[in-house]
């Protein structure tokens, strides 16, 4: 009798280890598809948004000082037909990237960072890429405040504390305007602290990019000058 209990036993907990062990590799594919795959989507999304937008920005530089030929292409068939809410000069046509208004592109090379920049930070937003929560808007005069999300996948802004003073940051705006900037000061703040966001640049095109520190107590903030201004 007790061998026979002893058998039961030993299937019962065989199969819950197999249901167990197919959860959890369930469970793993389905993270690694939200996340991995969310990135790789935002990435290949900010390259083909930045590429259009160089076209349609005409001969503008790249960041080792060539032109760039003007390509024909008929970009209104991938862009949408919305208007950007930013406090901008001019109404501009803007791409959507997951039901989001685009304002541009930024990229940190030293990080191997690539995004679309939204229109606004807000909750729903921030969960598909980074936003602007605070400005004149890309490439315009003032301070233009870009956040984004600390993720433990390391997507968004969860880099952001291997930047180093003097890395440069690109901006391409709707017009096409690509505007590399100078990282200038790095600090760390309280999550409530916000001062930096109304500064003076004196006239001046600056960023600001933040987001929260790994143990979430914190913002890292970091400042970027235009070149040339």
């Amino acid at each position: 009798m007790d061998k026979k209990y002893s058998k039961i036993l030993t299937v019962v907990l065989v199969v819950v280890a197999a249901i167990a062990t197919v959860a959890l590799v369930f469970w793993g594919v389905d993270t690694y598809r939200r996340y991995y795959g969310a990135d790789k989507d935002a990435k290949e999304e900010a390259n083909a948004i930045q590429k259009e937008m160089i076209i349609k920005g005409g001969n503008n530089v790249n960041p080792n000082g060539q032109p760039l030929n003007q390509i024909m292409l008929d970009i209104n068939a991938s862009l949408e037909n919305a208007t950007s809410e930013s406090q901008t000069d001019s109404k501009l046509a803007t791409r959507t990237y997951k039901g989001f208004p685009v304002l541009g592109t930024i990229e940190i090379p030293s990080i191997n960072l690539n995004y679309p920049i939204l229109d606004r930070a807000t909750k729903p937003s921030m969960e598909v890429s980074v936003g602007v929560a605070y400005g004149p808007g890309p490439n315009k005069v003032g301070n233009t405040v870009i956040m984004g999300h600390n993720y433990r996948d390391r997507t968004f802004f969860s880099n952001l504390k291997d930047v180093k003073d003097k890395d440069a940051v690109y901006i391409t705006d709707n017009s096409g305007a690509r505007v590399k900037y100078t990282v200038y000061n790095i600090y760390e703040t309280g999550s409530s602290d916000f001062d930096y966001a109304s500064r003076d640049t004196a006239g001046k095109r600056e960023i600001t990019l933040a987001t929260c520190t790994d143990d979430v107590q914190s913002r890292l903030v970091i400042w970027a000058r235009a070149d040339g201004d």
